[in-house]
Formats: structure tokens, C-alpha cells, sequence
């Protein structure tokens, strides 16, 4: 609670909501072979109330393998890029990071999204581009491991961290990543159910939402 009240004292980046026709997050849903669920439509809504209040968001989003917690994520961090901010998207390891990449690249480029990924195998010369593009503003999402939190990583305006499987990151390790922007917006996410007094005690500083419904035919 005592953080929950320091966080309300800050300010954070306000984001600029566009109507769905023009926005960037409104294309990326249209360019999908599915329709997103009423859960993931009332999330997005729990998230976008956060986005555009001066006060930093703090949301964990709970939702089981498969419920589309990725696309939430998604659509979060194209809010940030069309707003005029840069995003990360941190994940405990290389081959979940890989995934997330993937899965960006697939639909960023088509929207002129840039979108790199950085972790501990990422070569010299490619590492010193990514983090000249990072440092300029022009490259607007990374993707990363634990390698995001290494000091020499400089984003220009950092609006938005998206951190996966968060309970595999300690506190000091996501405040790492929350201090190299002015205070970013943050959304958790985790497939591990919490019971409800743990998550008081262990996230009471992070308001949450669940994603409780299965995209049809997933069981």
C-alpha cells in the first residue's frame, strides 16, 4: 500500500486514445483472423482507463495459457507507439522473448512499427545498432530478456513495460526497467494463478485483471 500511494504521487506518461478506424491498435485487431473475446474487450477497457489518467498504471493481468494475454499486450504497446511513445516487452528467458519477437514481426512491420529484440546472444555490432536506435527514438519496440535492465540500454521516452511471467522477476529487477523511462506504464502478466490473499500481499501495489474465458474451441 505504501507503494501503491508513492506510485499515485508520480506522474506518468499520458497516452492519446485514437478512434479505432485511425488508430494503430484499431488496424492490428482488424489485420487478426479472429474476433477478441469479452474478456479481452473488458480489459482492454480496465487498461485504456489507466493510460489516459497522469498516474503511473500498475496492472497484473492473470489469464490462463491460451486466454490471449499476448494480444492484450500487443495492443497495449501500439497505444504507447501511436501516442508517441516507446515500448519493452520483457520475458524471463530467450526462447519465450524469441516468441514474443515473432509474433510482433509478423504484424509490426506491415503497420511501420519498428520492432527489435536484444538478449545475451545478441552480437556486438548488432547490440550497438539496437541501442543507437533506442537512444534516437527511432526504434519503438524491444523485445527483451534480464539484457534490458543492463545500464548501457537507453530509451528515449519509455512510456510502456510490458513484463511476462512476472513472478520469475523480482521487484528490484522490474524497477530497473520502470527507471530508465520518466515513470512507464506497467502491465504484468502471469498464467499462474494466485489466490487472492497472496496476491494482496505480494502485489499490492498492482490493481489486477482477469482474462476468464477461453477464445472458442481452445479448452
Amino acid at each position: 500500500l505504501l507503494r501503491r500511494n508513492r506510485q499515485k504521487k508520480l506522474f506518468a506518461p499520458v497516452f492519446e486514445l485514437k478512434s479505432k478506424k485511425i488508430s494503430l491498435a484499431g488496424q492490428y485487431v482488424d489485420s487478426l483472423n479472429f474476433s477478441l473475446t469479452n474478456a479481452q474487450n473488458r480489459v482492454l477497457a480496465e487498461i485504456d482507463s489507466d493510460l489516459v489518467s497522469n498516474e503511473p498504471m500498475c496492472r497484473l493481468l492473470q489469464g490462463d495459457v491460451g486466454s490471449g494475454k499476448t494480444v492484450v499486450a500487443i495492443i497495449t504497446l501500439l497505444r504507447a507507439v501511436e501516442s508517441g511513445w516507446q515500448g519493452a516487452f520483457m520475458a524471463p528467458t530467450e526462447v519465450l522473448a524469441e516468441q514474443h519477437y515473432r509474433h510482433l514481426c509478423k504484424s509490426l512491420p506491415q503497420l511501420h512499427v519498428t520492432v527489435e529484440i536484444l538478449t545475451g546472444s545478441t552480437t556486438g555490432s548488432r547490440r550497438r545498432e539496437i541501442k543507437n536506435n533506442l537512444a534516437n527514438g527511432s526504434l519503438k519496440i524491444l523485445v527483451g530478456t534480464h539484457a534490458l535492465l543492463e545500464d548501457p540500454v537507453t530509451f528515449s521516452n519509455l512510456g510502456l513495460v510490458v513484463v511476462d511471467e512476472q513472478h520469475r522477476f523480482g521487484v528490484r529487477q522490474r524497477n530497473l526497467l520502470l527507471e530508465k523511462g520518466l515513470q512507464p506504464n506497467l502491465l504484468t502478466m502471469t498464467a499462474t494463478p494466485i489466490p487472492r490473499t497472496l496476491t494482496l500481499s505480494l502485489h499490492g501495489d498492482l490493481e489486477v485483471s482477469q482474462l476468464d474465458e477461453l477464445p472458442p474451441g481452445r479448452t
